[in-house]
């Protein structure tokens, strides 16, 4: 799938989550390993998360997603790691990414590769992914569902499968809010707003069929929705063939060694 020069200019400019998600809020409560934590909208409405659930092991829910995964796989907005562990245990090459600092440090401690990266930044691998994973609410990132699904389908395989967790009922919804601590962090100034979405099942699905992705499957887990897409495989030409055997490798050879602060994140 080809990018346009517009396409490329978004990329290459900072994101408003990166600011957001990277606030004292989120980075204290995954380094407590509980909140309170909130997205606040605008007109003061609150949406909880869970992050309690977030630093515990994988659990029944999300297991019925890794056992779909296939090849190698790529948790964006990866938090404390939980999930990037779980693959690795499972025998999957497995690169989480998230722009807070706090959860690829945690996600590290669990042996887990991580990069402190944007989606929206250049990546590794990218169109050689076995599978994506958009699970947790990161189906919001962004607040624009369409240009996250058409990114999804760029780093995806030809033929690789998206794992989305979407919202349990059906909801096709685009707001600005904040991280809300309910007062906890007091050190510097408020963040600005950011753009985030929550989408159910079919609205995901609609988006989706805009950007070659097709369902596979969509299944309910302990009160959590999510949903399996594949990426329409291409004619595979000699090139193209010599190219999906050696994508492990690839992948392989791509996966961060430095630790430096202003620099990729990963496991030793």
């Amino acid at each position: 799938m080809s990018r346009t020069g517009q396409d490329r200019d978004v990329m290459s400019a900072p994101h408003p989550d990166v600011a957001s998600w990277g606030t004292d809020p989120y980075a204290n409560a995954l380094r407590n390993g509980h909140g309170p934590l909130f997205l606040r909208r605008t007109d003061g409405w609150l949406l909880p998360l869970d992050v309690e659930r977030w630093c515990a092991g994988a659990d029944a829910a999300d297991l019925s997603a890794l056992r779909r995964c296939e090849g190698s796989v790529l948790d964006i907005g990866c938090g404390p790691g939980r999930l990037v562990a779980a693959l690795a245990a499972r025998g999957h090459r497995a690169l989480g990414i998230d722009v807070s600092e706090a959860a690829v440090e945690r996600t590290l401690r669990l042996g887990g590769s991580a990069l402190r990266r944007s989606v929206f930044e250049p990546l590794p691998a990218e169109g050689r992914w076995g599978t994506v994973l958009l699970l947790d609410g990161n189906v919001g990132i962004g607040g624009d569902p369409s240009h996250l699904l058409r990114r999804t389908a760029d780093l995806l395989a030809p033929g690789g499968l998206l794992i989305a967790e979407t919202a349990p009922h059906d909801i096709d919804e685009r707001v600005r809010v904040l991280l809300d601590d309910g007062g906890a962090s007091t050190a510097g100034p408020p963040a600005a707003p950011f753009p985030w979405a929550r989408l159910g099942t079919s609205a995901l699905l609609g988006y989706a069929r805009h950007h070659d992705l097709h369902r596979v499957d969509q299944w309910d887990a302990d009160g959590r929705s999510f949903v399996s897409l594949r990426r329409c495989r291409t004619v595979r030409t000699t090139s193209q063939a010599a190219d999906t055997e050696n994508s492990a490798a690839v992948i392989s050879s791509q996966f961060p060694r430095n630790t430096s602060a202003d620099s990729p994140l990963a496991g030793s």
